[in-house]
């Protein structure tokens, strides 16, 4: 059975990830046959959208393989991986027929990536999304550095370093999401997406996913955001950390003991790319820095320790290095940054639909 399974229903081009035991992480294959799905869905005049889920009661997409990104070392299998991902993230982010992401269950890292650029991303109750890695030595990757700084104040920031976990109410706040369906009004979503004429359009998915959706309760961040706000407006990690310590409420607290947890380096590195990306002007921008930041990562940085700690060895005690901030190399962070590899867009940037300055304002 194949990974992805590629389907039309009436006029409705779906794209199932199928890796159900392993929460469907992505793999390079993967990340192929949905780039060829695309292709014959955009192809196709019959095809009003695109559709996609994954396979399972879990969860979208858990995030990219990490077990073969950590056995590639060296083989330059991550950089073609990391370089086909990206771009499929960028096409999808301007595809010109609708998209709708059906982020049920766990959506996190790649998964992010595949649906956090959909011009319709629905969540439901079930919905646990997050960009979680700086428990890993990594970054938030596949554009998160485009979405998180696009989050109301400094949410993103708080998200992006901490790995927070989000809710249906919290990633509509958030600008992860656009619309909350509940779990049992999915198969009925599907059917009516199938059923729309082939010009249809954006109008016509949105009106489909809107007679489904329900209001969602009040967001947790936007109850925090006042604290968050002056906390993490600094651009030292080691400032955040002094305000966090400052405020001394127990979600200040809590929020600065996880940090302390995460790899300093990445805690910096994920912090200057924050920055940077809030003042790009496209994804591609972001996914470009990111791009040469992941190869730099896999080579030196903490990332393998994080992945051998968490998925290898499964200890779950990594062993940083540089163990504290105040040991973190800031020139080494910048020298990460610096074009390593080719990295070309097939889609070029003022085509097709744009790129949205803001989710957040959805």
């Amino acid at each position: 059975m194949s990974d992805v399974l590629v389907e039309r229903a009436g006029s409705l081009g779906r794209i199932r990830l199928n890796r159900p035991k392993a929460l469907n992480a992505l793999t390079h294959g993967m990340v192929g046959a949905i780039d060829a799905a695309l292709d014959r869905f955009g192809a196709d005049p019959g095809v009003a959208a695109i559709l996609l889920t994954g396979e399972g009661e879990r969860g979208l997409c858990a995030g990219g393989d990490l077990r073969s990104l950590y056995e590639s070392a060296g083989s330059g299998f991550a950089e073609d991986f990391w370089r086909d991902e990206y771009r499929l993230d960028a096409r999808i982010a301007r595809l010109e027929k609708p998209f709708v992401a059906i982020m049920d269950g766990i959506t996190m890292g790649g998964g992010v990536g595949l649906s956090g650029h959909a011009c319709h991303r629905v969540v439901t109750e079930r919905s646990r999304i997050a960009m979680p890695e700086t428990g890993i030595g990594y970054l938030p990757d596949v554009g998160g550095t485009w979405l998180l700084p696009r989050a109301p104040g400094e949410i993103g920031t708080y998200l992006g370093l901490t790995g927070a976990q989000m809710g249906a109410a919290d990633a509509i706040f958030a600008g992860f999401a656009d619309a909350l369906v509940p779990a049992a009004a999915l198969p009925g979503l599907v059917d009516a997406l199938a059923a729309l004429p082939p010009d249809a359009g954006q109008a016509g998915v949105r009106a489909a996913i809107d007679a489904r959706a329900v209001t969602p309760e009040p967001a947790p961040l936007a109850e925090a955001r006042a604290l968050i706000d002056a906390c993490f407006a600094f651009d030292r990690v080691a400032d955040i950390l002094a305000a966090l310590a400052a405020d001394g409420s127990e979600f200040a607290t809590r929020t600065r003991t996880t940090l302390l947890e995460k790899s300093p380096s990445s805690l910096v590195l994920t912090l200057r790319l924050l920055r940077l990306g809030r003042t790009s002007a496209r994804l591609e921008d972001c996914l470009e820095r990111e791009f040469h930041a992941s190869l730099a990562l896999l080579v030196e940085g903490d990332f393998r320790e994080g992945i051998r700690a968490a998925v290898i060895d499964k200890d779950k005690t990594p062993r940083w290095s540089p163990t504290t901030l105040d040991a973190v190399d800031l020139e080494r962070i910048e020298a990460w940054l610096a074009p390593r590899a080719a990295l070309v867009f097939p889609v070029p940037a003022d085509a097709s639909r744009p790129a949205p300055a803001s989710r957040g304002a959805r």
